[in-house]
């Protein structure tokens, strides 16, 4: 895990290339299917490109795409292993409905069916690093299969922009603060896919339980679950906020983050925030990534937890069967 999160950057200098492109149209629309870590390329892609008309389906088949959309909908099945059956039922789907279709993967069935198929697909490296922690690797991929050249460009450049030690020293300092509490990761809605991130590291990696929600919607609701008294206190004292804060939000919104962490505190109840820092979107994302990853690993450390993998998931999938 150490490993993978230090060699983060050297993903960026992944050059997708697509197989079977030829058949790769210019399309209006793209609907990534994945789950997990395959998704998660894809939910930051969205909201970063918000000009881009991108769905993520995180389930069995397709979600409901209009008949007269098919003809300009790019299906993008993506499973790092190959073998998501939620992912690959969504690649049978499409086929049976005769709407283009392209695979992102390391390998397995997925790329098996492509290349049977004769469909575009971008292999990408198996470094048999966890899913979720290639972020790099599906990101280009995507990029590449949407035509999104401009970014594309942008985000090859990140190997040499990425500052590893200043993460780990920000994500190590975050975790000793975190040590013995349930994270709480608060975001705006365009960062999000941010927030979703670290609430997934904090699960797999470090095996213990997260979450996430955004502003201003969590106003008007979740936050009056924490205006505690005697008899509810005992329920509060666990959870730690991490409020992610972004020069480019709504003044609004940065007003509402600081409003927010003023009534927490008042309460005692533990905020930290981390501010997204880049000279572009794409900086931002990844180099708080960086942090998410190094603080969920320190805090495994701390709890003398296995970081690597997902012994719940593998047992799951027996079960499943």
């Amino acid at each position: 895990m150490e490993k993978a999160i230090r060699n983060f950057p050297k993903q960026f200098s992944f050059s997708p290339q697509v197989e079977n492109a030829s058949k790769l149209k210019q399309y209006r629309k793209f609907v990534v299917v994945g789950m997990g870590g395959s998704a998660l390329a894809g939910s930051t892609l969205q909201s970063a490109k918000p000009d881009l008309d991108l769905k993520i389906h995180k389930n069995y088949n397709l979600p409901f795409i209009k008949k007269e959309d098919e003809k300009e909908t790019l299906i993008i099945a993506s499973s790092y292993s190959g073998n998501t059956e939620e992912t690959l039922s969504g690649y049978v789907e499409a086929k049976k409905r005769k709407i283009d279709l392209a695979a992102l993967s390391v390998g397995g069935k997925l790329i098996e069916l492509a290349k049977k198929d004769k469909n575009p697909f971008v292999i990408i490296p198996n470094t048999g690093i966890q899913p979720r922690m290639t972020f790099g690797f599906n990101l280009l991929g995507l990029l590449k299969l949407t035509r999104s050249e401009k970014d594309l460009k942008i985000v090859s450049t990140l190997e040499k922009k990425l500052k590893v030690s200043l993460a780990e020293k920000r994500g190590k300092q975050l975790a000793e603060i975190l040590w013995d509490k349930i994270p709480v990761i608060y975001s705006s809605e365009s960062n999000l896919p941010i927030a979703y991130n670290w609430k997934i590291k904090f699960n797999e990696t470090t095996k213990i339980p997260a979450f996430y929600n955004i502003l201003p919607e969590l106003n008007h609701n979740e936050m009056t679950g924490f205006d505690f008294i005697k008899t509810t206190q005992s329920l509060n004292d666990k959870f730690h906020f991490v409020f992610l804060n972004d020069s480019s939000d709504h003044h609004k919104i940065k007003s509402r983050f600081k409003v927010l962490q003023k009534l927490f505190q008042a309460r005692s109840i533990g905020v930290s925030a981390i501010s997204l820092e880049g000279k572009n979107i794409w900086e931002k994302i990844c180099s708080n990534l960086l942090v998410a990853d190094w603080t969920a690993f320190y805090l495994a450390r701390y709890y003398g937890v296995e970081a690597e993998q997902v012994p719940m998931v593998e047992e799951f999938k027996k079960l499943i069967k």
